[in-house]
């Protein structure tokens, strides 16, 4: 899936899976239930954070959003196979390295962050993060101390630590990410 349509008609889903209406999400997201019906109609991009948030209600991952319910046990994920999680506001482009989540302790990404791309908002969650620079240099807000993480350097924090991250250079920073347990 990769376009913001899909992902309102995957809220959606979850929504109606629950019985909850867009004011009962509205109201666990903490806010508007506008905004909700806006995204479900593919009106309004969310940032990673009101991702997590309605993920969070909705007891699903962020990727639960962009992936089937993928049933293989492949051993290899092949780059063609890739699940692709983008929107238009990040200006990343994230490719989750597993092709299910399922039953795993462990969550890699390759991640290519477009200059000025990013998360564009804190965020937390259970759990801890991995990352390796392959290419550029990345900003990494940890509890409002700006790190900057430049190639071939890695970085590894605790996900309750409330996170943004971002490039602010000139060219694509990509980096192989790890979230453990699964919840993006």
């Amino acid at each position: 899936m990769d376009s913001d349509m899909d992902i309102g008609k995957k809220i959606r889903e979850f929504r109606d899976a629950k019985s909850l209406n867009i004011k009962q999400l509205a109201e666990l997201v903490e806010c508007t239930p506008s905004l909700i019906s806006q995204l479900e109609r593919g009106k309004a991009d969310p940032s990673i954070s009101m991702l997590k948030r309605i993920a969070e209600a909705l007891n699903v991952n962020i990727v639960d959003f962009f992936m089937k319910r993928a049933n293989d046990d492949d051993v290899v994920t092949r780059k063609d196979s890739r699940i692709v999680i983008q929107l238009n506001r990040w200006d990343a482009r994230i490719q989750s390295l597993v092709r299910n989540t399922a039953d795993k302790k462990m969550q890699p990404f390759y991640t290519v962050i477009k200059p000025g791309g990013g998360s564009h908002g804190m965020y937390s969650h259970d759990g801890e993060e991995f990352g390796y620079v392959v290419q550029g240099e990345m900003d990494l807000m940890l509890d409002n101390k700006l790190h900057k993480i430049h190639k071939d350097e890695s970085f590894y924090f605790s996900s309750k630590v409330p996170h943004d991250w971002g490039n602010s250079g000139k060219e694509d920073v990509i980096v192989i990410w790890v979230i453990t347990p699964p919840t993006f």
